[in-house]
């Protein structure tokens, strides 16, 4: 019996060493450990263009290397840019802009921030943004992306989604949907007369994204004056996206639930004003499935479909989706996107590498880690204040509007000009090259 019990601790001190191990070996799983930092996977075309924004932008041709020990997790790269945004955010200081008598009577709203110093091209340059869904320009990676780009000599536009902001009542009975562009399109065409000099930079971040691709692909003039364009972690068919938000791959179905109670948030305090403003095409029975629905699909087929009368949901998604304006971009555009994202399906990737077989102005740049919208740098806890995705955005930019300045001059030379600020600001035909 004494030897016995004399190996009791032994057999202790196993189970607790086996504990300990299988308690490090999820931890190494779920934390994603062991997966190694690489450069972005770059996929382009061989032009004298792409051969320049690979010379030009070191982002992306080095390593992008997220936080040790929490930043190789999508989920956690997404859990905490859903959560805090950006840490020790800055506070930009804009004046807010209303644009009413838009189609249907809805009042817009954008911020505008000035640049607070030139840009190295000297050349007044103007980012128009397009934020995530049921975003605004007071959400904190918003206000960081700002604040970066206000100090590189850009001037900033940030579209407040409609109905987004708290405390603002709507003027027609309508938000804001996953692929209208009229609110977007007001803002950039107040820039476009406010600064008749300005040359733009046109930026769409996850749903914002298909929104602004949307935008550049639905009329050639809308192209005009267009350095170049950027979207980040979008999914370019709601169509297909929403088949894989069903599935608990990647905890997709989680997310689907998460985002569902978020557009609640939005949409209920509007009820009053859906309802009670003329010509509504939302009944209270709608807003009664919307408080009672569990995913986007549902809300969207409640009321968001409603807003612009797509008998369907099929027919919402399709219509709504970019994916059929995308390839009439002629203006460089760079898609990026991580290949941990939980909210976009690897298969929808394929929507981007086929592009780029096509058009030779579209690059797709695909990190190995970032999750959705995270992109965090950093050591081994703490993240910086400055995601991948903040530089990679502005150092792209710098270097088409470098770019396109060396072609103006080319032309203003071969015209007879000495000045290239005096010829056409129509940039877009000197993109072919």
């Amino acid at each position: 019996h004494a030897a016995g019990l004399q190996e009791l601790p032994a057999v202790f001190d196993g189970v607790k060493l086996a504990a300990v191990a299988t308690v490090l070996y999820i931890l190494v799983r779920c934390l994603n450990l062991m997966s190694p930092t690489a450069p972005p996977e770059i996929v382009y075309q061989d032009t004298l263009l792409s051969r320049y924004l690979l010379k030009s932008c070191p982002m992306l041709t080095k390593e992008y290397i997220p936080p040790l020990l929490w930043g190789k997790s999508g989920h956690l790269q997404t859990a905490l840019y859903g959560k805090m945004g950006r840490v020790n955010t800055p506070t930009p200081h804009g004046v807010r802009k209303f644009l009413p008598m838009l189609q249907d009577g809805a009042t817009a709203t954008f911020d505008l921030f000035e640049a607070l110093g030139d840009h190295s091209t000297g050349d007044d340059i103007t980012m128009v943004i397009c934020p995530g869904i049921g975003n605004h320009s007071e959400k904190n990676y918003i206000r960081t992306f700002v604040d970066y780009s206000q100090q590189q000599g850009y001037r900033c536009a940030v579209l407040n989604h409609l109905g987004a902001l708290p405390n603002m009542e709507l003027t027609s009975p309508r938000m804001f949907t996953c692929g209208c562009t009229w609110e977007f399109a007001a803002m950039v065409g107040y820039i476009r007369r406010a600064f008749p000099q300005t040359l733009l930079v046109v930026v769409g971040f996850s749903l914002g994204g298909n929104i602004v691709c949307k935008y550049l692909g639905e009329n050639r003039s809308n192209q005009e004056r267009v350095l170049c364009g950027v979207s980040v972690c979008q999914g370019y068919s709601a169509l297909r996206a929403q088949e894989t938000f069903f599935q608990w791959d990647q905890c997709r179905r989680l997310y689907n639930f998460v985002l569902a109670n978020s557009m609640k948030k939005l949409i209920l305090p509007h009820r009053d004003s859906l309802l009670s403003l003329n010509s509504s095409s939302i009944a209270d029975a709608d807003l009664s499935r919307v408080s009672a629905a569990t995913s986007l699909m549902q809300i969207d087929d409640s009321i968001m479909r409603k807003f612009h009368g797509y008998s369907s949901l099929n027919e919402y998604y399709e219509k709504e989706s970019c994916v059929h304006y995308i390839h009439k971009i002629t203006v460089p555009l760079l898609l990026v996107n991580s290949l941990d994202d939980p909210l976009v399906h690897p298969s929808l990737l394929a929507v981007p590498r086929s592009l780029t077989e096509k058009m030779p102005n579209v690059m797709f740049a695909l990190t190995q880690h970032g999750g959705h919208m995270g992109f965090f740098e950093g050591a081994v806890l703490l993240p910086q204040r400055l995601s991948w995705m903040d530089k990679a955005i502005v150092e792209y930019a710098d270097a088409i509007c470098h770019w396109e300045k060396k072609k103006r001059w080319s032309l203003c030379e071969r015209s007879g000009h000495g000045d290239a600020n005096v010829c056409s600001l129509n940039t877009e035909a000197t993109h072919s090259g």
